[in-house]
């Protein structure tokens, strides 16, 4: 299956770019002032179009969970449905808001997201920094095991959950605290 190969490189590199524009956002965000009009037009674009942004974010990733369980054929560790569980609600969440336009709903997505992300962290830590290849539950599938190991082993399919957590989250971030009206 050498296409897996190929997709796991493009989504790693996806992975990459996402996670350098979410370190970016949040730096123009939180430490470069106001009157930056650079950092204006960027934030009022996010801000703007945060439930779209989402929406796909989340929809791909809930798409690509599915393709890489059952189509590739990778098995699904005890944490991976823990993530999975906080992840799949963000696509019908984020896809009812963008249609009615209720920028109201960071609120019920955040909780959420914020319980994906620390599921997350923890499952990258054990991936990278624990010698255990042992199963993480009754299931026999362990939360180590390595289905996707891209540019020096640092992409990951923990890292791309880790990822999708962080890009959601800053979207959230820069929703609630960029208001245009305020500079």
């Amino acid at each position: 299956m050498t296409y897996i190969h190929y997709l796991n490189l493009i989504l790693g590199v996806f992975a990459i770019t996402l996670q350098f524009l979410c370190v970016f956002t949040l730096i123009l965000l939180f430490a470069v002032p106001n009157k930056n009009s650079f950092k204006n037009e960027f934030l009022s674009f996010v801000s703007e179009h945060f439930l779209l942004i989402g929406f796909i974010i989340s929809f791909f990733t809930a798409v690509l969970s599915l393709f890489y369980s059952e189509v590739a054929g990778y098995a699904v560790c005890f944490l991976c449905w823990l993530q999975r569980i906080f992840l799949f609600p963000q696509t019908v969440l984020f896809g009812m808001a963008y249609l009615k336009k209720d920028r109201n709903v960071t609120g019920y997505i955040f909780p959420l997201l914020l319980s994906g992300l620390l599921i997350s962290l923890y499952h990258n830590f054990i991936y990278y920094f624990t010698e255990s290849v042992g199963a993480c539950d009754a299931s026999g599938i362990s939360c180590v095991q390595k289905f996707v190991d891209e540019v020096g082993g640092y992409i990951s399919i923990p890292m791309f959950s880790l990822t999708v957590f962080f890009a959601l989250i800053t979207l959230l971030l820069v929703a609630y605290f960029y208001k245009k009206e305020n500079l």
